[in-house]
């Protein structure tokens, strides 16, 4: 029988765990979407021993600001999960917004997703199919959009639902997607870290 060398075994303690695959779901290993730098993968980080580490491993934020946020941010607006979020990425009738912050923005988002902060957003009902008018902007026949911030905890994209609504726009033209990096990350989806 042979013996492993110190070293070695060092080597297999650092190896990531690959035991199991994990999937997206059972049928589902990845998808591709397109983003500004090109098409990008997303799939689940393979290490069956990851964890979430650093900001995203915080559960106790300071309310306020950090409150915890409704199920839904506004009467007609659909809450969705990270299945739909995925979806909507391949959707070309859907547009998914990241309406944090420029520094969160730049910190790392769900790859296909658009950047609209949410202090920008009801001034920017152009980009989703509404058009300008006198008062602001009519949105007749606007598009679809899923938006999203930090996580639960998070009041960025609730804000910014709701002054679009306030702006004109249709809440039955909206999802939300509650979860936001903080659980995208938890489950190992892939995170898109912006050139510019």
């Amino acid at each position: 029988m042979k013996l492993l060398t110190p070293l070695a075994l060092l080597a297999l303690a650092a190896t990531p765990v690959l035991a199991d695959p994990v999937n997206i779901t059972p049928d589902m290993a990845s998808v591709t979407v397109e983003t500004d730098a090109g098409p990008a993968e997303i799939s689940r980080i393979q290490d069956n021993e990851n964890v979430v580490t650093g900001e995203w491993a915080m559960t106790s934020r300071p309310c306020p600001n950090f409150c915890i946020q409704p199920m839904s941010p506004a009467e007609g607006v659909t809450t969705v999960g990270e299945l739909e979020v995925i979806a909507a990425l391949q959707d070309s009738d859907v547009l998914v917004i990241d309406s944090r912050v420029q520094a969160d923005y730049r910190g790392g988002t769900i790859p296909g997703a658009i950047h609209i902060p949410y202090t920008e957003m009801a001034d920017r009902l152009g980009e989703v199919g509404c058009e300008v008018d006198i008062d602001g902007f009519t949105c007749d026949d606007p598009k679809h959009v899923l938006l999203f911030c930090n996580g639960p905890w998070c009041g960025q994209s609730p804000t910014a639902i709701r002054r679009m609504i306030e702006a004109g726009f249709p809440a039955d033209h909206i999802r939300y997607y509650r979860g936001g990096m903080q659980v995208w990350r938890m489950l190992g989806l892939s995170v898109l870290v912006p050139q510019n």
